[in-house]
């Protein structure tokens, strides 16, 4: 098998993995949405065969959430909901695997961490960007209701906050588990 039918597949087999991890994630909630377990694949799938299927892994994440997970936010806003939830995957996979291929010469197991930590930083970034962007005066209700101080204050603390810190902490520790899956990944591939 060549290296390039090998990248197809191993990058449709994390697509597979992203689409059940996400599915399988609507039942796992902290607070008010659900916690990605996706950005672990999105991360192996970007450092093995580059930033673009980074990106590609977390476009289709971004599609998942959008057909299961948005039906709050698109009674809201069609446009800024697909926005919303198209970029953060994709930037999410772009970034991390741009930050892994700028370091993994200097240290894998370091670039596997930053990668770790800048997934979910993007994805939670672009989410609070869409939030201010397309959804803020539904956001500010709902603060108001849930007896926040400000919507600021709800996005933080009852939109994100520990499901921020959750997906966080799972990236750091499957780090290591991570580091072992790329190394295998990548004499495979360079084995013909």
């Amino acid at each position: 098998m060549n290296n390039k039918t090998k990248t197809i597949v191993g990058v449709g087999l994390l697509t597979a993995i992203v689409i059940v991890l996400q599915a399988l994630a609507i039942g796992i909630r902290f607070g008010v949405f659900n916690i990605t377990l996706v950005l672990v694949p999105i991360i192996v799938g970007a450092a093995l065969y580059g930033y673009w299927a980074g990106a590609w892994l977390g476009f289709v994440f971004g599609v998942v959430v959008l057909l299961t997970d948005a039906g709050a936010f698109l009674a809201v806003s069609i446009p800024g909901t697909i926005a919303t939830c198209i970029l953060k995957g994709a930037l999410a996979g772009l970034v991390a695997g741009t930050v892994y291929k700028l370091l993994e010469n200097k240290n894998r197991t370091l670039a596997v961490l930053v990668a770790a930590v800048v997934a979910p930083v993007v994805n939670t970034g672009i989410f609070l960007i869409g939030c201010r962007l397309f959804f803020y005066d539904t956001i500010a209700g709902w603060a108001e209701a849930a007896g926040f101080a400000s919507a600021g204050a709800f996005m933080i603390g009852g939109l994100v906050g520990v499901n921020f810190l959750v997906e966080l902490a799972i990236n750091l520790v499957l780090s290591s588990a991570i580091v072992r899956i790329i190394q295998i990944g990548k004499k495979t591939v360079a084995i013909d």
